[in-house]
Formats: structure tokens, C-alpha cells, sequence
């Protein structure tokens, strides 16, 4: 093994740029400490490239890397396969968030939340496994590698408007969970980070700019993504298998193994007020991720040439044309 490292996605901005500042303080934790090389990970290189001259960190690394392509998944493996650092922290970070009902968006933008927040996910830290075993007896579990996974408590709990979203992070906590049970005989420690809401660019980004931040409850109990990033680091430090980030949080993971779930998708609905949405994709904090052609649909518009809403009168039916790629447009 060459160089000591560190990977981060979704580094460009929100949750995953508050962990690429804080872990750039750190010395003498985890396997690899201080690190030669921080990997930052995301589609923006220009914010990367941004982050490392305002921190003034030549170890900073940016990579570019679209992690729901193939090809770029690929291109991160042979730098890793060529290079053969070891791999002492793997923070995966980048998500996908869309808010609105399923009907409201195209397959594709779907099929991205999975591919980021599930596929690519178990994916890297797949490819990173070979480079983290410990091997070094000097290193004991108090300072071997280290994976931080963000979760998200969306995953406790089935979400109407929020639907692939959670379903994605349900897996990535049970992903995780059964993770940490395979690896710690091999000196690695799995930490599932859930949090609530978190005051990032996330919330516009998810409902095309309708909101820019978030309504009724979730406003009162948002958290701060640096003291996110803090205490998740802190936990995974003390070997953690799961952080539920704040009292609300917690709150809402202990009534979710209590209370049947339609009661709480009950109380839900009544007391929290209906979001403005749009169709969008966004990584955790950062710009959307689907073409601009796709990203918002009109009321009544189609997914993919199936229309939404029947017109009722003539001259409705009449504005209505069907385009090329299947959208309707007026």
C-alpha cells in the first residue's frame, strides 16, 4: 500500500463540504491520520477546486466523478487500482433527493435516486474495501479505517412525496447496519449517520426553487451541517454502529419501532403542511442533476407521453401537444 487517504462524496457543497472542513483539522484518528491525500468527490469540480484554495489545502484532491455513471465508478476504481493507496476514511455522502409524488416525475429521475443513494453507494465502498483491511498490527480499533454512510431518519419510515428518497436511505441504513457486523472482525468500523432535516442548499435544490427552506416543524429541528459533520465524526471515532442526529430524531426513531407506521403517516400528513414541488434531482446541497429539459413539469404535463390530468374541455385539448420526447408542452 502506498499513500494514506481519505474519500469524501458529495464534497462540493452541504453535508459532504462540511466533512471535507472538519476532516482536514484531524490528527491521530482513524488508520490513516493525518492523510496524505483528501479525495473530494463530486460532479462540481469548479466548487472543488474552489473549496481546496479557500481552505488552503494542498492535500485536497478534487475528483470529478458523476457516481450514477458507470463509466466514472470505473474511472475511480483504476485511479485506486493504479495508485493502491490505503484507504484509512470513506465518507459517502452524495445523495439524491426529489420531492412530489412518483406520478409527478419521469422513470429516470428515479432511477437516479436508487443509482446514487443505493447502487453507487455499496458500489465504492466495494471498491474501497480492498484498500482498507487492516493489515498494519500496530493499528488497533481505536484507530483503524473508518466508513461514515449518511442516512437519513427518512429511512425509518415510508415518505408520500418523498417516496424513492426514503425507500433509498432505508437501504443504506440496513446496508450499513449488516456492514458493520461483516467488517469489524477486519478492523473497520461502520458508522450510519441519520439525521433529520439539515439546513443545506438540499431543500431548494428537491423542490425546484420552490422552497428554499424548510416549512412548519421541520424548520424548528433543522440541523446545522457542520455540527452534523462534527458529531458524526465523533461517533465513528468511539466506533458507533448508528448516530440518530437530534432529540426530534431520536424521538422519531424510537415511536417508529413502537407506533404502527400508518399512525405516524397519519399524524404526519395532518400537521405538516403540503409542499410546493417540482421535478428536480439534486446531490445532497448541490446543483440538480438531471437535465434542464427534464427537471420541471407543468401541471398536467406528461412523464414520458402519459398525461397526468385528462383535458376536460376542447380548448384544453387543444393547447395540449405532445412533443418529440414524449413531455407535453403548450
Amino acid at each position: 500500500m502506498g499513500k494514506n487517504i481519505a474519500i469524501i462524496t458529495g464534497a462540493s457543497s452541504g453535508i459532504g463540504k462540511a466533512f471535507l472542513e472538519e476532516i482536514v483539522k484531524e490528527h491521530g484518528v482513524y488508520g490513516s491520520v493525518p492523510f496524505d491525500e483528501i479525495w473530494a468527490v463530486a460532479r462540481n469540480e469548479e466548487k472543488l477546486i474552489e473549496i481546496k484554495t479557500l481552505l488552503g489545502e494542498e492535500r485536497i484532491m478534487p475528483v470529478k466523478a458523476d457516481l450514477a455513471s458507470p463509466e466514472d465508478m470505473s474511472v475511480l476504481a483504476d485511479r485506486l487500482a493504479s495508485e493502491r493507496p490505503q484507504v484509512g476514511l470513506l465518507i459517502n455522502c452524495a445523495g439524491m433527493g426529489m420531492k412530489g409524488a412518483v406520478t409527478d416525475h419521469p422513470a429516470k429521475t428515479i432511477e437516479d435516486t436508487v443509482d446514487v443513494n443505493c447502487t453507487s453507494l455499496a458500489k465504492l465502498t466495494r471498491i474501497c474495501l480492498p484498500y482498507m483491511i487492516v493489515k498494519n498490527p500496530a493499528w488497533t480499533k481505536d484507530n483503524s479505517p473508518r466508513i461514515i454512510n449518511i442516512a437519513s431518519s427518512a429511512g425509518y419510515l415510508p415518505q408520500p412525496g418523498f417516496a424513492a428518497y426514503a425507500a433509498s436511505k432505508a437501504f443504506v441504513i440496513s446496508f450499513s447496519r449488516a456492514l458493520y457486523y461483516e467488517l469489524i472482525d477486519h478492523g473497520i468500523v461502520v458508522t450510519t449517520v441519520c439525521p433529520g432535516p439539515v439546513n443545506t442548499d438540499f431543500q431548494r435544490r428537491a423542490t425546484g426553487g420552490a422552497q428554499t427552506g424548510f416549512t412548519g416543524i421541520r424548520q424548528y429541528v433543522a440541523a446545522d451541517p457542520v455540527k452534523l459533520a462534527r458529531a458524526s465524526i465523533k461517533a465513528s471515532r468511539a466506533g458507533r454502529q448508528v448516530l440518530v442526529y437530534g432529540f426530534s430524531q431520536k424521538a422519531l426513531h424510537v415511536a417508529s419501532k413502537i407506533l404502527p407506521a400508518s399512525w405516524i403517516l397519519f399524524l404526519e400528513k395532518q400537521f405538516m403542511p403540503e409542499e410546493k414541488t417540482s421535478v428536480t434531482v439534486a446531490e445532497e446541497g448541490s446543483a440538480p442533476y438531471v437535465p434542464e429539459e427534464k427537471r420541471e413539469l407543468e401541471s398536467g404535463a406528461s412523464v414520458e407521453g402519459i398525461p397526468l390530468t385528462e383535458p376536460e374541455t376542447e380548448e384544453e385539448k387543444a393547447i395540449t401537444v405532445e412533443t418529440d420526447n414524449g413531455q407535453a408542452a403548450e
